[in-house]
């Protein structure tokens, strides 16, 4: 029975669904150095912001298939370390959305009405009335950076509480900002427009310090600035001295550059207010994060794709939905050209047609890739470290899109050049779901992949496809299928035959001596 380690405190109802499956071992408080004496006996890690995952405890936790972090952020997980060994890093992108947008819309507010000063004030028998002065937010300028699913929400009620909004989301098109109503602008408009500014981006080289001394500079002396999203997007000191010299009215911090907040002049402003990142600290998010995680570990023990995997590129799970069908279309497509061009494989070249050529690739590219790996990786290659796989054997993939081709919904061609030379493949799916290979090598057919096949280039003459039948009932095998494609009579052709049974090595050395045959390859899928 599998085994998963939860190293932080979650909700008890993400520990039963675990249980469905697995035994779990609920270790909280542990040091990286127990970890990674006991991550080897487990398959999964289950956690939230509490526990740093390094490359150390990755590469000790030899049977780990998934890490599962019970929230949006992944930066207390080496990622990259988990990749490259394979490990599956998923997050619960939605679990907290709401309570994380509504954390930020309270600080706006809070921030507008010096709430935490009045409040201590009162809790200290003052009543300082006048003091307390605040300002509406009802039609000052929100400049919401980032329109993911929190920013969005944000955005939204911000919207109904009278708030003119300005954007900037270099992902988002014009159209979803407008039905938000956002109007999207670069990052120096809003800045100097913005009466309030809201952060809601990840950590990343781009945005460490996106709030700084030079775009601060940018701003009115009026704006307040809201991160509930995470530290290190603002530098704390440039904003701390901005506020004393009254460059900016306030701020609201939620998340900081190192956590729990140590020595910092932020503390002595009383234009400030600090939170220790209570973000997602409802019990309704807690309970949905940890439904969300545990419910993809789950799934993952059982062989089945994690919804929300962040090192798998592109497979979110509205695009998962989308794409599910045509996954191990990607992949046997991919296994079938690897095993035509042979040995090292040189270059990919994968062609999305109809349909798939208008829609979020990059899960499909991965599936191929996993496919022409898998003859020489078998298990050791999945769709986390397929592309990585690729690129450290120096295989060329190249991506191309022709959205006029009809022939099917959707279809797809690869091209691959190995050891066996160069060769092509093209699949569709039914609409019943069944899997076809419509093209080989630019010959026209219609046959199902099966787990063991013979493809011949050949002469387009009577008693081939005689010759080979007699050659093969010689040798105890049966034929489950044959289809010949053809572009002109009596010219070149390839015939795909189906077996029930293996070839062996002496019966495709017969083969490519009948007459007329050119080349023969056999392929098991």
């Amino acid at each position: 029975m599998a085994k998963v380690l939860v190293s932080d405190p979650i909700d008890q109802v993400g520990i039963d669904i675990l249980s469905q499956v697995a035994g779990v071992d609920v270790k909280t408080g542990l040091s990286a150095q127990e970890l990674v004496q006991i991550i080897p006996d487990y398959d999964a890690l289950m956690l939230r912001s509490g526990t740093k995952v390094t490359k150390e405890i990755i590469e000790a936790g030899t049977k780990l298939q998934i890490i599962g972090r019970a929230g949006v952020g992944v930066d207390n997980i080496d990622v990259g370390a988990a990749t490259r060994q394979g490990i599956i890093v998923v997050n619960s992108p939605e679990g907290n959305t709401i309570a994380a947008a509504e954390h930020a819309l309270a600080m706006m507010l809070a921030l507008s009405r010096h709430l935490p000063e009045a409040n201590q004030s009162v809790k200290e028998n003052k009543w300082e009335r006048n003091r307390f002065m605040g300002s509406e937010v009802y039609k000052k300028t929100l400049g919401v950076v980032g329109l993911g699913k929190i920013g969005s929400h944000v955005a939204s009620v911000a919207k109904s509480l009278g708030m003119k909004l300005l954007a900037y989301d270099p992902f988002i098109s014009t159209e979803r900002a407008e039905q938000l109503g956002c109007t999207l602008v670069d990052l120096d408009l809003l800045f100097s427009e913005s009466d309030y500014i809201t952060l809601h981006v990840p950590k990343t080289k781009e945005t460490t310090h996106l709030i700084g001394s030079e775009s601060i500079a940018k701003m009115k002396p009026t704006v307040r600035i809201v991160n509930c999203s995470r530290g290190g997007i603002i530098d704390e000191d440039a904003l701390a001295e901005a506020i004393k010299a009254g460059r900016v009215a306030g701020a609201a911090l939620d998340v900081f550059e190192q956590e729990p907040l140590g020595e910092s002049k932020l503390r002595e402003l009383p234009q400030v207010i600090l939170t220790p990142h209570l973000g997602a600290s409802t019990a309704e998010a807690q309970v949905n994060v940890a439904i969300d995680v545990a419910e993809q570990i789950r799934d993952v023990l059982l062989g089945l794709p994690a919804r929300s995997a962040v090192n798998i590129p592109g497979l979110t799970p509205d695009v998962m939905e989308k794409l599910r069908p045509y996954l191990q279309l990607a992949e046997t497509m991919g296994n079938l050209v690897g095993q035509l061009a042979g040995g090292r494989i040189d270059w990919l070249n994968v062609k999305l047609q109809g349909e798939l050529a208008v829609n979020d690739s990059k899960p499909l590219v991965v599936a191929a890739i996993k496919g022409i790996l898998s003859q020489a990786l078998r298990e050791r290659v999945n769709y986390v470290n397929a592309a990585l796989e690729a690129k450290e054997r120096g295989i060329r993939v190249i991506e191309t899109r022709d959205p006029s081709i009809h022939d099917y919904s959707g279809s797809i061609h690869l091209e691959a050049r190995g050891t066996m030379g160069e060769h092509s493949v093209t699949g569709a799916l039914l609409s019943n779901g069944e899997i076809r290979i419509t093209d080989l090598d630019d010959f026209p057919i219609n046959v199902p992949p099966t787990n063991y096949m013979l493809f011949t280039l050949h002469r387009d003459m009577p008693g081939i496809i005689g010759n080979i039948g007699s050659l093969l009932g010689s040798h105890n095998v049966n034929i489950a299928s044959m289809q010949v494609g053809r572009k002109i009579v009596r010219g070149d052709a390839v015939m795909a035959l189906s077996l029930d049974d293996p070839l062996s090595e002496t019966v495709l050395s017969e083969i490519v001596k009948i007459p007329g045959i050119r080349d023969a390859y056999t392929v098991k899928l």
